[in-house]
């Protein structure tokens, strides 16, 4: 039986500072597609800032979405983005001492990172649907699509989970009104508020897979990245990531969000769901690699 734990409000997140360490960095794609040219463009910068700061560059496959992550995308990534002219010091094909480089194989980590949120009374269980969420505060505003979770539907802090349990899903308990902030190496000072941008997050879903959020923190750790370079649809990750540091007790990385490439033709921004120009398209029209995503609209793919 789980029992109560009285939740005590963390100190405020700093900004991050800047790192002596030697620089690492990653490319860490999710097999649910084929790469199009919005990743093609982030992976890009995120290989020119390793390579420009005489750092090294991992290659992590992110795969922990059993539905939708499949091995011929994984494989199918990395030659696409070998083709598009990068390369990578450590990753699934050529090793290192940091691997697996898989994340469906490093269940453990995530896991322990797991049971210590839990021990520090951070986690609960949280079986509400969206429809429940956002019947419960109809007037706060939905954030990338998702309600913001009310504190009214929050159950009790659990220390006497052992292991995460089959088809429940946890959440990361947040102080409302916290602010977070983060210096990003493009757009400057960031910051959001706990209860007003984002509400309590899920850590570890139904499907008993960690949660993107704990799982990237967890590895982005172990692995030892020394910044993390990716869009800036996941700048309000960021501070819910800064908040699971500071509980796990580790220190962050630092950030570079990259702009959000854009299709000409229907003005959204790429996506897999929307089946933007892949990769791999690119590839079997014949098209020269590494170019501006930009110059490749207009030309025929078939």
């Amino acid at each position: 039986m789980a029992r109560d734990k009285e939740y005590k409000q963390p100190q405020p997140v700093p900004p991050v500072p800047s790192r002596s360490s030697p620089y690492r960095g990653r490319i860490a794609p999710t097999p649910s597609g084929w790469l199009h040219l919005g990743h093609a463009s982030t992976f890009h910068t995120a290989w020119k800032r390793a390579r420009e700061n005489g750092g090294s560059i991992l290659y992590r496959t992110e795969d922990l979405d059993p539905i939708r992550c499949r091995p011929e995308y994984a494989a199918g990534a990395m030659e696409d983005l070998r083709w598009w002219g990068l390369d990578w010091d450590e990753g699934p094909d050529v090793g290192g001492a940091w691997g697996p480089y898989v994340q469906s194989r490093r269940m453990d980590r995530f896991q322990d990172a797991f049971a210590h949120l839990v021990e520090t009374g951070y986690v609960y269980e949280s079986p509400h649907s969206r429809r429940q969420i956002r019947e419960a505060e109809p007037a706060r505003s939905p954030v990338n699509g998702d309600p913001v979770f009310p504190p009214a539907l929050r159950q009790p802090v659990q220390t006497a989970i052992l292991n995460p349990q089959p088809e429940t899903i946890y959440r990361f308990r947040i102080p409302d009104g916290r602010e977070v902030q983060f210096e990003d190496g493009r757009l400057g000072n960031q910051c959001f508020v706990a209860g007003r941008d984002f509400g309590d997050f899920i850590i570890w879903k139904k499907d008993g897979c960690p949660a993107y959020e704990l799982a990237v923190v967890v590895d982005d750790h172990a692995m030892e990245i020394s910044e993390v370079v990716r869009g800036e649809d996941l700048l309000l990750a960021t501070a819910r990531q800064l908040l699971l540091y500071e509980a796990l007790g580790w220190s962050p990385p630092t950030w570079y969000h990259c702009p959000l490439v854009e299709d000409p033709l229907t003005r959204h921004r790429m996506s897999k769901t929307r089946q933007s120009l892949a990769l791999r398209t690119l590839r079997g029209a014949g098209h020269p690699p590494g170019q501006p995503p930009e110059s490749y609209f207009g030309h025929s793919m078939k």
